[in-house]
Protein backbone atom coordinates (compact mmCIF):
# COMPACT_ATOMS: atom_id res chain seq x y z
CA UNK A 1 0.00 0.00 0.00
CA UNK A 2 3.26 2.50 0.58
CA UNK A 3 4.28 2.57 -2.74
CA UNK A 4 0.60 3.93 -3.74
CA UNK A 5 1.37 6.64 -1.37
CA UNK A 6 4.72 7.38 -3.04
CA UNK A 7 3.01 8.00 -6.33
CA UNK A 8 0.37 10.17 -4.64
CA UNK A 9 3.24 12.22 -3.24
CA UNK A 10 4.98 12.83 -6.60
CA UNK A 11 1.24 13.76 -7.92
CA UNK A 12 0.82 16.93 -5.10
CA UNK A 13 4.08 17.57 -6.03
CA UNK A 14 4.37 18.11 -9.68
CA UNK A 15 1.10 18.25 -10.79
CA UNK A 16 -0.86 20.11 -7.94
CA UNK A 17 1.94 22.02 -6.93
CA UNK A 18 1.74 21.24 -3.36
CA UNK A 19 4.04 23.34 -0.96
CA UNK A 20 6.21 21.47 0.89
CA UNK A 21 4.39 22.15 4.26
CA UNK A 22 1.24 20.31 2.61
CA UNK A 23 2.80 17.52 1.67
CA UNK A 24 4.19 16.31 4.96
CA UNK A 25 1.07 16.82 6.33
CA UNK A 26 -0.45 14.35 3.78
CA UNK A 27 2.56 12.25 4.57
CA UNK A 28 2.41 12.46 8.20
CA UNK A 29 -2.09 12.08 8.22
CA UNK A 30 -1.28 9.03 6.00
CA UNK A 31 1.25 7.38 7.52
CA UNK A 32 -0.48 7.31 10.54
CA UNK A 33 -3.89 5.99 8.80
CA UNK A 34 -1.68 3.16 7.42
CA UNK A 35 -0.41 2.52 10.77
CA UNK A 36 -3.85 2.09 11.82
CA UNK A 37 -5.28 -0.15 9.38
CA UNK A 38 -2.17 -2.32 9.35
CA UNK A 39 -2.13 -3.04 13.20
CA UNK A 40 -6.60 -4.39 12.20
CA UNK A 41 -4.79 -6.59 9.88
CA UNK A 42 -5.53 -4.86 6.57
CA UNK A 43 -2.71 -5.22 4.70
CA UNK A 44 -3.75 -4.55 0.89
CA UNK A 45 -5.22 -1.63 -0.51
CA UNK A 46 -8.55 -3.67 -1.79
CA UNK A 47 -9.21 -4.78 1.76
CA UNK A 48 -9.66 -1.65 2.73
CA UNK A 49 -13.91 -0.42 3.33
CA UNK A 50 -15.66 2.60 4.46
CA UNK A 51 -15.90 0.61 7.66
CA UNK A 52 -12.27 0.13 8.19
CA UNK A 53 -11.97 4.23 7.41
CA UNK A 54 -14.72 5.14 9.59
CA UNK A 55 -13.20 2.70 12.32
CA UNK A 56 -10.06 5.12 11.62
CA UNK A 57 -11.95 8.45 12.15
CA UNK A 58 -13.88 7.35 15.44
CA UNK A 59 -10.32 6.23 16.69
CA UNK A 60 -8.75 9.54 16.55
CA UNK A 61 -12.05 11.04 17.97
CA UNK A 62 -11.69 8.52 20.84
CA UNK A 63 -7.76 9.84 21.19
CA UNK A 64 -8.87 13.10 21.73
CA UNK A 65 -7.36 15.07 18.68
CA UNK A 66 -9.38 17.97 18.15
CA UNK A 67 -11.98 18.41 15.45
CA UNK A 68 -9.86 20.31 13.31
CA UNK A 69 -6.98 17.74 12.96
CA UNK A 70 -9.25 15.11 12.56
CA UNK A 71 -11.23 17.06 9.68
CA UNK A 72 -7.34 17.36 8.40
CA UNK A 73 -6.63 13.87 8.68
CA UNK A 74 -10.06 13.36 6.65
CA UNK A 75 -9.30 15.41 4.07
CA UNK A 76 -6.25 14.21 3.39
CA UNK A 77 -7.74 10.51 3.19
CA UNK A 78 -9.74 11.28 0.95
CA UNK A 79 -7.87 13.08 -1.58
CA UNK A 80 -5.34 9.72 -1.60
CA UNK A 81 -8.56 7.22 -1.89
CA UNK A 82 -9.92 9.70 -4.69
CA UNK A 83 -6.30 9.66 -6.15
CA UNK A 84 -6.25 5.78 -6.18
CA UNK A 85 -9.75 5.19 -7.45
CA UNK A 86 -8.75 7.73 -10.32
CA UNK A 87 -5.77 5.97 -11.42
CA UNK A 88 -7.86 2.36 -11.22
CA UNK A 89 -5.85 0.93 -8.53
CA UNK A 90 -9.52 0.68 -6.84
CA UNK A 91 -12.70 -0.66 -8.39
CA UNK A 92 -14.88 1.92 -5.52
CA UNK A 93 -13.51 4.63 -3.40
CA UNK A 94 -13.80 3.60 -0.12
CA UNK A 95 -13.18 7.40 1.51
CA UNK A 96 -16.19 9.05 -0.57
CA UNK A 97 -18.94 8.49 2.23
CA UNK A 98 -16.82 9.68 5.32
CA UNK A 99 -17.64 12.75 6.35
CA UNK A 100 -15.23 14.99 8.68
CA UNK A 101 -16.68 15.90 11.96
CA UNK A 102 -18.18 19.18 12.06
CA UNK A 103 -16.17 22.28 13.37
CA UNK A 104 -17.22 24.88 15.48
CA UNK A 105 -15.92 28.13 14.20
CA UNK A 106 -14.51 30.74 16.56
CA UNK A 107 -14.42 33.95 16.17
CA UNK A 108 -10.50 35.18 15.55
CA UNK A 109 -8.46 36.75 18.50
CA UNK A 110 -8.51 40.64 17.79
CA UNK A 111 -6.27 43.23 19.03
CA UNK A 112 -7.37 46.35 20.41
CA UNK A 113 -5.62 49.57 18.71
CA UNK A 114 -3.73 50.10 22.30
CA UNK A 115 -2.33 46.68 22.21
CA UNK A 116 -1.33 46.76 18.85
CA UNK A 117 0.91 49.95 19.86
CA UNK A 118 1.98 48.41 22.56
CA UNK A 119 3.47 45.50 20.38
CA UNK A 120 4.63 47.72 17.35
CA UNK A 121 6.34 49.85 20.16
CA UNK A 122 8.08 46.33 21.71
CA UNK A 123 11.31 45.73 19.14
CA UNK A 124 14.08 47.63 19.82
CA UNK A 125 15.34 49.31 16.82
CA UNK A 126 18.92 49.37 18.26
CA UNK A 127 20.02 46.24 16.55
CA UNK A 128 19.68 45.09 13.24
CA UNK A 129 17.38 42.41 13.99
CA UNK A 130 15.19 44.79 16.14
CA UNK A 131 14.78 46.71 13.02
CA UNK A 132 14.23 44.03 10.88
CA UNK A 133 11.28 42.96 13.48
CA UNK A 134 10.18 46.12 13.53
CA UNK A 135 9.91 46.65 9.81
CA UNK A 136 7.99 43.37 9.47
CA UNK A 137 5.19 43.93 12.51
CA UNK A 138 4.62 47.65 11.57
CA UNK A 139 4.49 46.44 7.63
CA UNK A 140 1.92 43.40 8.44
CA UNK A 141 -0.84 45.61 10.66
CA UNK A 142 -0.43 48.84 8.35
CA UNK A 143 -1.20 46.23 4.96
CA UNK A 144 -3.24 43.34 6.60
CA UNK A 145 -1.15 41.18 4.68
CA UNK A 146 -1.19 37.62 4.87
CA UNK A 147 2.10 35.96 6.89
CA UNK A 148 2.72 33.70 4.08
CA UNK A 149 2.44 36.96 1.73
CA UNK A 150 4.85 39.49 4.01
CA UNK A 151 7.01 36.48 3.96
CA UNK A 152 7.47 36.50 0.11
CA UNK A 153 7.68 40.09 -0.43
CA UNK A 154 10.75 41.03 -3.14
CA UNK A 155 12.89 44.06 -2.45
CA UNK A 156 11.07 45.22 -6.11
CA UNK A 157 8.16 45.04 -4.44
CA UNK A 158 8.44 47.73 -1.92
CA UNK A 159 7.56 51.41 -3.87
CA UNK A 160 8.29 54.12 -0.85
CA UNK A 161 8.13 56.63 -3.33
CA UNK A 162 4.41 56.02 -3.60
CA UNK A 163 3.79 54.19 -0.30
CA UNK A 164 2.79 51.16 -1.11
CA UNK A 165 3.51 47.45 -2.06
CA UNK A 166 2.75 44.82 -4.59
CA UNK A 167 1.67 41.48 -3.50
CA UNK A 168 1.40 38.36 -4.55
CA UNK A 169 -0.57 35.66 -4.20
CA UNK A 170 -1.97 32.36 -6.26
CA UNK A 171 -0.60 34.14 -9.44
CA UNK A 172 -2.67 37.13 -8.41
CA UNK A 173 -1.32 40.65 -7.99
CA UNK A 174 -2.54 43.73 -5.72
CA UNK A 175 -1.07 46.79 -4.40
CA UNK A 176 -1.53 47.98 -0.61
CA UNK A 177 -0.76 51.02 0.32
CA UNK A 178 0.73 52.12 3.75
CA UNK A 179 1.19 54.56 5.82
CA UNK A 180 4.10 56.67 7.28
CA UNK A 181 4.96 54.75 10.34
CA UNK A 182 5.87 51.45 8.75
CA UNK A 183 7.16 53.68 6.15
CA UNK A 184 9.96 55.13 8.11
CA UNK A 185 10.59 51.59 10.07
CA UNK A 186 11.10 50.35 6.52
CA UNK A 187 13.59 53.08 5.62
CA UNK A 188 15.15 51.83 8.96
CA UNK A 189 15.81 48.47 7.84
CA UNK A 190 16.62 48.50 4.44
CA UNK A 191 18.77 51.85 5.05
CA UNK A 192 21.64 49.67 7.36
CA UNK A 193 20.48 46.51 9.41
CA UNK A 194 19.31 44.28 5.93
CA UNK A 195 23.11 44.90 4.58
CA UNK A 196 24.48 43.83 8.52
CA UNK A 197 21.97 40.67 8.39
CA UNK A 198 22.96 39.69 4.61
CA UNK A 199 26.66 39.60 5.82
CA UNK A 200 27.60 40.59 2.45
CA UNK A 201 25.45 38.06 0.80
CA UNK A 202 22.37 38.69 -1.48
CA UNK A 203 19.11 37.85 -1.38
CA UNK A 204 16.06 39.15 -3.08
CA UNK A 205 13.64 38.40 -0.23
CA UNK A 206 12.71 41.79 1.55
CA UNK A 207 12.90 40.12 5.08
CA UNK A 208 16.25 37.88 6.27
CA UNK A 209 16.89 36.07 8.95
CA UNK A 210 20.30 36.48 10.71
CA UNK A 211 22.11 34.47 8.57
CA UNK A 212 20.58 36.35 5.32
CA UNK A 213 18.55 34.29 4.43
CA UNK A 214 14.69 34.30 3.95
CA UNK A 215 12.59 34.74 6.66
CA UNK A 216 10.43 31.03 7.60
CA UNK A 217 6.96 31.27 8.81
CA UNK A 218 8.16 29.43 11.99
CA UNK A 219 10.71 31.96 12.93
CA UNK A 220 8.38 35.17 12.47
CA UNK A 221 5.80 32.77 14.86
CA UNK A 222 8.67 33.22 17.48
CA UNK A 223 9.23 36.59 16.92
CA UNK A 224 5.51 37.50 16.83
CA UNK A 225 5.18 35.05 20.57
CA UNK A 226 7.89 36.96 21.94
CA UNK A 227 6.96 40.53 21.71
CA UNK A 228 3.49 39.35 22.71
CA UNK A 229 4.96 38.84 26.12
CA UNK A 230 7.22 41.64 26.08
CA UNK A 231 3.87 43.69 25.51
CA UNK A 232 2.15 41.83 28.22
CA UNK A 233 -0.81 40.55 25.67
CA UNK A 234 -2.46 37.35 27.14
CA UNK A 235 -4.49 37.12 24.22
CA UNK A 236 -3.49 34.31 22.00
CA UNK A 237 -1.80 35.77 19.40
CA UNK A 238 -0.96 34.19 15.88
CA UNK A 239 0.62 36.21 13.14
CA UNK A 240 -2.80 36.47 11.46
CA UNK A 241 -3.90 38.55 14.61
CA UNK A 242 -2.43 41.28 13.72
CA UNK A 243 -4.41 40.85 9.64
CA UNK A 244 -8.14 41.02 11.78
CA UNK A 245 -7.19 43.45 13.55
CA UNK A 246 -5.89 45.47 10.95
CA UNK A 247 -9.54 44.50 9.18
CA UNK A 248 -11.54 45.15 12.24
CA UNK A 249 -9.96 48.74 13.04
CA UNK A 250 -10.80 49.84 9.51
CA UNK A 251 -14.23 48.93 9.89
CA UNK A 252 -14.37 50.60 13.31
CA UNK A 253 -13.11 53.80 11.77
CA UNK A 254 -15.43 53.95 8.73
CA UNK A 255 -13.65 52.44 6.07
CA UNK A 256 -15.63 50.93 3.08
CA UNK A 257 -15.88 46.94 3.02
CA UNK A 258 -14.83 47.13 -0.79
CA UNK A 259 -11.97 48.55 -0.11
CA UNK A 260 -10.75 46.58 2.86
CA UNK A 261 -11.96 43.13 0.74
CA UNK A 262 -9.58 44.43 -2.28
CA UNK A 263 -6.91 45.44 0.72
CA UNK A 264 -7.20 42.18 1.89
CA UNK A 265 -7.22 40.17 -1.14
CA UNK A 266 -10.46 38.26 -0.50
CA UNK A 267 -12.04 37.20 -3.53
CA UNK A 268 -15.65 37.08 -2.26
CA UNK A 269 -17.12 39.60 -0.16
CA UNK A 270 -18.60 37.49 2.00
CA UNK A 271 -15.70 36.55 3.79
CA UNK A 272 -15.01 40.47 4.49
CA UNK A 273 -18.38 40.36 5.74
CA UNK A 274 -17.29 39.11 8.91
CA UNK A 275 -15.45 41.82 10.27
CA UNK A 276 -18.20 44.19 9.52
CA UNK A 277 -20.24 41.38 12.37
CA UNK A 278 -17.54 41.10 14.46
CA UNK A 279 -17.44 45.21 14.76
CA UNK A 280 -20.93 45.32 15.30
CA UNK A 281 -19.87 42.56 18.00
CA UNK A 282 -17.47 45.10 19.94
CA UNK A 283 -20.02 48.10 19.96
CA UNK A 284 -21.83 45.40 21.71
CA UNK A 285 -19.65 45.05 24.18
CA UNK A 286 -18.79 48.57 24.66
CA UNK A 287 -22.57 49.36 25.23
CA UNK A 288 -23.11 46.10 27.85
CA UNK A 289 -19.68 47.68 29.51
CA UNK A 290 -20.35 51.24 29.79
CA UNK A 291 -23.97 52.08 29.11
CA UNK A 292 -25.87 52.59 32.72
CA UNK A 293 -29.24 51.32 31.90
CA UNK A 294 -27.46 48.22 30.22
Amino acid sequence: MESTITNFITYLEEVKNASASTVMSYQRDLKKMFTFLHSKGIERLTDVTSTSLNSYVLFLEREGFSSATVSRNVASMKSYFRYVFICHEMEEDPAEIIRAPHIEKKAPEILTQQEVFDLLESPVCETPKGCRDKAMLELLYATGMRVSELLAVQIQDLNLDMNYIICRDSGKERAIPFGSAARKALLEYIGESRENLLKGGECSTLFVNCSGRPMSRQGFWKLIKQYARKAHIVKDITPHTLRHSFAVHLVQNGAELKAVQEMLGHSDISTTQMYLNMDVNCMRESYVKAHPRR
